[in-house]
């Protein structure tokens, strides 16, 4: 959640910031009032408890008919000083309703607007020409069926639209993906996790996520557990509450799970394939780190996700989201988008967002910071960053941008060695 002193401070920068992500400004001048209200009712009840003590040792000096009276108005003063903790317990309750109300403040530089207001960072590699080659392609679903990689229709009887089963070279190429994308975060000092895909309303509700109103989540009623769309919601919720020792440098984890997604809203859109489906796998990156360091943690993320593309042969582009697409937690994010030739244009494969102290905040993960002396500090909330380094969808990507005109898929060279040496995926 964002810092209610920050804004109360720099009011004008959070309304740009809501401005800019086409959300509602007036929740700055809401919160500003709670926060006086707050205050004030925070003043009030300190008063009339320091009078009640007062009056007490009053009381305790007093005797026979003057005593009588002093308890008789000791009794109303206690109602008084009741009614104004509850009141200032209702202000405080209303601030956090509004401060966990508000997103993330924005980063300076990232473009305004809405999904379509993106800029383009740059783009690396060029589409396949395949007519110059000869051939119509086809797309990843015929491919996979070819090669015996996917089964849609098996899917759907098992467990509805959306599911399927990854099968043969099919699986094998995901668990290949996910094993070098593993190898890239081993070698840049990232701890492997294998997390939970259950979690806590508190866990999925600290990271940024609305459980109330966010139709994308399944929600397991019965045990009140959420599941989880990515790992980072897991790998946030790891160091909950906890003071962080981040004086060797930033925490990184790498953690591999399957993920859920209720796909609401998506009626009619990429029904065809792997594209957009319920449940799949994902290799995701998490960072814990000083807020100073963020910055540069982000500009590595993205860095890595682009070397997993190199390594994997994919024409793409890299984004700049736009204020209003990035979510409640980011304040900035970059998509890194591949080429899909069937359907002439990049669709995303991964995406990185640097969350700054808002996750931080919600789930009250800090780091002890160390004075001029040496000695430790006072405590802060620290900065966390997630970024995708593989998951089910760049099967799509590789399928199409891979494939030969008999319907075989040649496997890029670093992946070979994860398949054993393989280098086609042969029609069946």
């Amino acid at each position: 959640m964002i810092d209610v002193k920050e804004l109360v401070e720099n009011p004008d920068v959070f309304r740009a910031s809501q401005r800019d992500r086409g959300a509602d400004e007036s929740l700055v001048d809401q919160i500003i009032a709670a926060d006086v209200s707050r205050r004030e009712s925070i003043a009030s009840f300190e008063s009339l408890r320091a009078e009640q003590k007062a009056f007490g040792k009053k009381v305790a000096q007093a005797k026979g008919e003057e005593k009588q009276a002093l308890l008789a108005e000791v009794k109303e003063l206690a109602a008084q000083v009741k009614a104004a903790e509850a009141a200032a317990d209702a202000a405080q309750t209303e601030l956090s309703s509004l401060q966990r109300a508000f997103p993330n403040l924005v980063s300076a530089g990232v473009p305004a607007g809405g999904e379509d207001d993106f800029s383009v960072v740059k783009h690396v590699g060029t589409p396949r020409d395949f007519a110059a080659e000869g051939f119509e392609p086809r797309d990843h679903l015929e491919i996979a069926e070819l090669i015996g990689a996917i089964d849609m229709e098996r899917g759907a009887k098992v467990s509805g639209s959306r599911f399927y089963f990854l099968k043969g070279v099919g699986a094998r190429l995901e668990i290949a993906l996910m094993n070098m994308a593993l190898d890239l975060a081993l070698q840049n000092d990232f701890t492997p996790m294998i997390t939970p895909t259950l979690v806590r309303p508190e866990t999925m509700q600290g990271t940024g996520f609305d459980v109330a109103h966010d139709d994308e989540i399944y929600r397991l009623e019965r045990d009140d557990l959420y599941l989880t769309g990515t790992s980072e919601v897991a790998l946030a919720g790891y160091h909950a509450d906890e003071i962080m020792d981040l004086s060797a440098g930033p925490q990184r984890y790498a953690g591999w799970s399957s993920c859920y997604r209720r796909e609401a809203g998506s009626a009619g859109k990429d029904t065809r394939g792997i594209i957009r489906v319920h449940q799949f796998n994902k290799l995701e990156m998490f960072i814990y780190t000083s807020l100073e360091n963020a910055e540069a943690e982000h500009a590595k993320m993205l860095a890595w996700e682009e070397e997993m593309l190199a390594k994997v042969g994919l024409p793409y582009r890299v984004i700049d989201t736009a204020a209003g697409d990035l979510g409640m937690s980011a304040a900035r994010k970059f998509d890194c988008e591949a080429w899909v030739p069937t359907q002439g244009k990049y669709r995303e494969l991964t995406s990185t967002s640097n969350c700054t102290t808002f996750q931080a905040r919600r789930l009250n993960i800090r780091e002890r910071q160390v004075g001029a002396d040496g000695k430790p500090g006072k405590t802060r909330p620290v900065a966390t960053l997630n970024g995708t380094l593989a998951t089910t969808r760049w099967i799509v990507a590789i399928l199409e941008q891979h494939q030969n005109a008999d319907g075989s898929v040649t496997v890029p060279e670093a992946l070979r060695p994860y398949l054993g040496g393989l280098e086609t995926l042969p029609v069946l």
